[in-house]
Parts: structure tokens; C-alpha cells; sequence
């Protein structure tokens, strides 16, 4: 049975004037203690008849008579802004639900409301499953009708047409739930007002009639919304077809995140504390249901439009755990810089175009295997100026830089964890400690470089010290650089899979670095070339060598002559002269009773 609720106990009868949310005056005599309030036969209606809560007529059995909604107060009111802590206004438990859930979705009764809602109540016997089935029933039977939204004369939205329909607009699934909770004996309200829903434009204001209606509900002593036209399902872009797409977040949802998308005509419903002013609603960002039911918590700016200071806007999202993000300027992530945070994500847009951008922000759960990202934010960017200093090379990847991502691949404890690396003299040089059994490649890539891919892979040195990696980098030239960092399991025959990038950026023109030597298969990963490190090798001069390999009989450098190396320390070291020849190649004997030399490196000689 509906439990009544009690209110402060007061000694003397008192009659309490009300306004319900369509301005409905309803007058009611409140007894001593726990008597039910009787009507008054007066009743002033404002937009005509509103049925109370309560069973007319002869089948009143096994529902109570339920009070006249009392219209909400201090103790419904929720702090603003929202204090992250639950998604709901009650808590909730949503698998104590499942088998009311499968069970009212199966309830087929399409002939009468009354039949509905007593086949429903067979299993639901508390006030909150009452509503959850009804609202769960609603979700799933009622279509939104696009074609009746267009021609609204022709509609009716009486909850009894409505459920033979099998479809209607906000108008009857508010109408339809209030009748339904009222047979149930639950006190309901339909509500109406503004909303952020299809056709909403950014920043727009709200002028008019109220565009959109919900309902609150009273459970455990308290007002709670809920939407269910939004909880069935969405409409596509052009508004011709609706999907059903259950969607719990608007069930019994939080008021301060309610507010985001639901401005009520009378503010009382709110149900916040303080209330927000139209023009609050207005210029406050529109997070969607995903944005919250990825367990995202906020986003800065909080306003819809963001104005670039010297050609550069900033966003940023928080979250609970660990989250992938996307983005999409105008359609394309090319003009901004994105770095994943353990809670949340950082983006800097550099729009290369005056004017308005979309700019639109997509995350999904970390474990999420399939690839689907879920829009969460929208913005407008107004750009007054562009830095084209900040143009990316086309081959940068979202996001850039090292984060929580690249910490579960193996790559540890970067020497550089900011995205972009400066540097004023052409060279660098980024560390990482490794997880086990990891092999990795790297390459950089520029917009304007003619270097092949293979040449620019010889731009970049690796050295391995333990579990520790060095990439050593020496460009080719100034400019943007993207360096791509690949790994895979050493015992994986496999390829190579994509990993990360950072943005290396050289303002410096003078700079102009050869390559490092090229490297044969027998050039083991742990040996390091000390000198020389460019590639390039002067003629007609003695060239100092210092190389560190292990487990080897003996090292010669053939040039026009064998210059044999000697060993020291763990080094081979000695000088080898460039004169009458073009290449110059490290060669090693792994074996003293071996007469056979494989090749380890490969030296060009300037031409004169």
C-alpha cells in the first residue's frame, strides 16, 4: 500500500493553501496527527480539471487514498551546485531491480490504465518499485511521436489514447505517468518548462512557452524528477525517426544535475537550494546523460562558449577513474593538444581559422574494449586570432605525451611528462624505465621533411642501460617534429603496435644534424656508440671510435685499411683514417676460432 506520509504534528486544524505547478490552487484541511487530509468541496481549478491522486469509482481495492501533493519544501531541496557524491536523489541499489524490471517489461496490457497498473503492482511492494515499474514500463512501451510532435492539433495526450497509441509526446508520457502513480496511490506531478533537448543551440535563450514536461514524485518523505520521454530513447538528427535507447540517468536524477537540461516553469521544482535564474540555465554548459554516466564529474569552462586568448582556448575534464578521451574541432582533431590526466583530461585548441568552431569532446571507460566513443561536452569557440606558431604536424596523434595509458603499456617514469619538448640546439633526449620483455621502435615525422621513413628512424638512437631506455634525438632540421613511440612483446613475433607521441619543437634554423650510423641485425641492443654518433663521417681525417659491446673476440673498422679496436673496460676504443674511401663499416669476429666477420654499423665519408 501507498505509505501516507506524516507531516509535523500540529495540535489544531489548520487549512494549508497550495499552488501546484499549473497554477491549480488546491485547498486542504490537515487534521491532528495521522487523519487524512479531507478536500474541501471548493476546489478553484486553474487550467481545468486536475484529478487528484486517488481511485474513483468501484475498484479501489488494494490501493490507498493518497494525500494532495504538498507542494515542495525545505526538506526536498538539494545543495547547487551538485557535490559529485551519487547520480540519483535516493539511494539506489539498481540490481535489487532486475527482476522487477524483467518482469514489467513483459506486462502486456494495452486496454485500460487501470488493468496496467494493477498487472504491474503484482510484484512491486514498496512506493520506490511501484514507480520503477511504472516508469520501466513507460520507458519501453511508449514511442515518442515524431510525426504527432509536428502536427500537434491532431494529438491527444489523454493518458488512455496515449497507451493505445503506444506513442505521444513529453506532454503524455508526463500525463500518462502522473495517472498511472495516482492509480497506484503514489502523489505525482506532471511539471513543465524549459529543456535543452533536440534543436537546442548552444547559448540560446529561452523565450515562451515552456517546450518540455516531466514529473516529480514523493518517496520517502521527498520530491524526486524524472523524465521518462528522455528515459525511452532519442530522436535523430533530422527528427523523423526515434530509437528506443533505455536510459536510466533520468530516474530519479540528482536536481543539481537535473537542472542541466530541465528549466521548470515554477522554480519551487527545482528542488535546489539556492535555485538557479533563467539566465543561469542559459549560459551554463549542457553536460549530456553520458557525460555523468561515464562517471565524468565536471568540466571547465562551465560556460558553453569559450573566447581563445592569443589564438589558444582551454578545456578540461575531471573524473572518477580512468577515462579515454577524443575530440573533433570543426570536425577534426588536427588543431589541438590533448594529455590524458589519472582524473580527467587537458585540452589546448589552437584554431587556424577566425571565426566560430564547434568543438566537440567524446570519452569512453578505459576497459572498454569495443571502440566507441560516447560525445559527453559541446562548445562554441569564438577565435579573434590565430598563432599560427601552434600549426601540428598532420602525423600528431590525440592524446600526446605520456599519461596512465602509457604507464599500462610499460613505458614508466618518462624524464618528460609534458607533451611538448623545446629544444634550441636540435638534440634531445627522452628516458623511460621498461616493463618486462618490451621492445620498442620509434620514428619522427614533420610536415615539411623530404626524408624517407627509414632516414628519419636514423634520426633517432636508442640506448638501453638495464630496464632503463634512452631515445636519443638529433633532428634534421628546425620545425615541428611528432616522435612516434611503438612497442611490442619481445617473445611476440607480431607487429609493432602504436603506443604514443610527443611534439618536438626547434625554432633554431642553423640546426642541421645527420643522422646516426645505420645499425645491422647484429648490433645488439644493449652495445652503445659512444663516438662517433653522426653518420657523416669527414674525409681525409683520423676518426676517434669508442663503442660499448660484450661478448665479442674482435672489433676492426674497415675503411681503406682494417683499423683493429682495442678493448678497455668494456669499451673498444681506437682511430681509424677516412682517406680514399666512401664508406666506413663496423665489423665484429663473435668467436676467436670463427674467421668470419659480421657487419654491426655503417659510416658514409663527406666527398670532397
Amino acid at each position: 500500500a501507498g505509505r501516507r506520509v506524516s507531516r509535523e504534528p500540529c495540535e489544531q486544524t489548520q487549512a494549508v493553501t497550495s499552488y501546484s505547478n499549473e497554477g491549480t490552487q488546491m485547498t486542504v484541511e490537515i487534521h491532528p496527527k495521522d487523519a487524512t487530509p479531507q478536500l474541501f468541496k471548493k476546489l478553484s481549478f486553474g487550467k481545468g480539471l486536475r484529478r487528484l491522486p486517488s481511485l474513483r469509482g468501484q475498484n479501489n481495492k488494494g490501493f490507498q487514498r493518497s494525500e494532495a501533493p504538498r507542494p515542495p519544501g525545505g526538506k526536498d531541496l538539494h545543495a547547487y551546485p551538485w557535490d559529485k557524491s551519487s547520480l540519483k536523489s535516493l539511494p539506489l541499489d539498481l540490481q535489487q531491480f532486475e527482476k522487477l524490471d524483467a518482469y514489467a517489461l513483459k506486462v502486456n496490457v494495452k486496454h485500460s490504465v487501470e488493468e496496467l497498473v494493477k498487472a504491474l503492482l503484482k510484484q512491486a511492494r514498496t512506493d520506490l518499485e511501484k514507480v520503477r515499474a511504472i516508469w520501466m514500463w513507460i520507458c519501453h512501451h511508449i514511442e515518442y511521436d515524431v510525426v504527432g510532435y509536428h502536427n500537434k492539433s491532431q494529438l491527444s495526450s489523454k493518458p488512455m489514447d496515449v497507451l493505445q497509441a503506444g506513442k505521444s509526446i513529453c506532454e503524455g508520457y508526463a500525463g500518462l505517468f502522473e495517472r498511472m502513480c495516482s492509480i497506484a496511490g503514489i502523489q505525482c506531478m506532471k511539471l513543465s518548462g524549459y529543456s535543452k533537448g533536440y534543436g537546442y543551440k548552444m547559448g540560446q535563450t529561452f523565450t515562451g512557452d515552456s517546450d518540455h514536461a516531466w514529473n516529480a514524485v514523493y518517496l520517502d518523505g521527498r520530491w524526486h524528477l524524472l523524465d521518462s520521454t528522455w528515459g525511452s530513447g532519442a530522436v535523430d538528427d533530422s527528427f523523423t525517426e526515434f530509437t528506443f535507447r533505455y536510459n536510466e540517468f533520468y530516474f530519479l536524477t540528482h536536481p543539481a544535475l537535473f537542472i542541466n537540461n530541465h528549466f521548470p516553469d515554477n522554480s519551487n521544482w527545482q528542488l535546489l537550494k539556492p535555485a538557479l535564474t533563467l539566465k543561469d540555465f542559459e549560459s551554463n554548459m549542457l553536460h549530456n546523460s553520458n557525460f555523468y554516466m561515464l562517471g565524468l564529474l565536471a568540466a571547465h569552462p562551465e560556460t558553453a562558449v569559450i573566447h581563445t586568448v592569443n589564438g589558444k582556448a582551454s578545456v578540461s575534464v575531471d573524473c572518477r577513474s580512468a577515462t579515454l578521451f577524443t575530440f573533433k574541432l570543426k570536425g577534426t582533431d588536427e588543431h589541438g593538444l590533448m594529455t590524458l590526466k589519472k582524473h580527467g583530461m587537458k585540452l589546448e585548441i589552437y584554431p587556424q581559422k577566425t571565426g566560430s568552431h564547434k568543438l566537440q569532446i567524446f570519452a569512453k571507460p578505459s576497459k572498454a574494449s569495443e571502440e566507441v566513443y560516447k560525445c559527453v561536452l559541446e562548445y562554441v569557440v569564438e577565435c579573434k586570432s590565430v598563432d599560427k606558431a601552434m600549426r601540428f604536424p598532420k602525423d600528431l596523434h590525440q592524446p600526446v605525451g605520456p599519461s596512465w595509458f602509457t604507464e599500462r603499456q610499460g613505458f614508466l617514469r618518462p624524464s618528460h611528462p609534458h607533451p611538448i619538448i623545446h629544444t634550441n640546439d636540435g638534440r634531445c633526449s627522452v628516458t623511460f624505465t621498461l616493463g618486462k620483455d618490451i621492445s620498442v621502435l620509434a620514428s619522427l615525422h614533420s610536415d615539411n621533411s623530404s626524408l624517407t621513413e627509414e632516414m628519419r628512424r636514423r634520426h633517432i638512437m636508442q640506448i638501453h642501460r638495464g630496464n632503463q631506455i634512452e631515445l636519443k634525438i638529433h633532428l634534421p632540421h628546425a620545425g615541428n617534429f611528432v616522435l612516434k613511440i611503438y612497442a611490442k612483446k619481445k617473445s611476440d613475433p607480431g607487429n609493432y603496435d602504436y603506443i604514443f607521441n610527443y611534439l618536438i619543437t626547434c625554432l633554431n634554423t642553423e640546426v642541421k644534424w645527420p643522422a646516426f650510423p645505420q645499425s645491422y641485425t647484429k648490433w645488439a641492443e644493449d652495445y652503445e656508440i659512444l663516438e662517433p654518433l653522426s653518420s657523416l663521417l669527414p674525409a681525409n681525417r683520423n676518426v676517434q671510435f669508442k663503442l660499448k659491446m660484450h661478448g665479442i673476440a674482435k672489433v676492426l673498422v674497415q675503411a681503406e685499411n682494417a683499423y683493429p679496436l682495442t678493448q678497455s673496460r668494456g669499451y673498444w676504443e681506437g682511430t681509424c683514417n677516412t682517406s680514399g674511401c666512401r664508406e666506413v663499416f663496423v665489423m665484429v669476429h663473435e668467436n676467436a676460432n670463427h674467421s668470419f666477420y659480421s657487419h654491426v654499423l655503417k659510416y658514409e665519408v663527406e666527398t670532397q
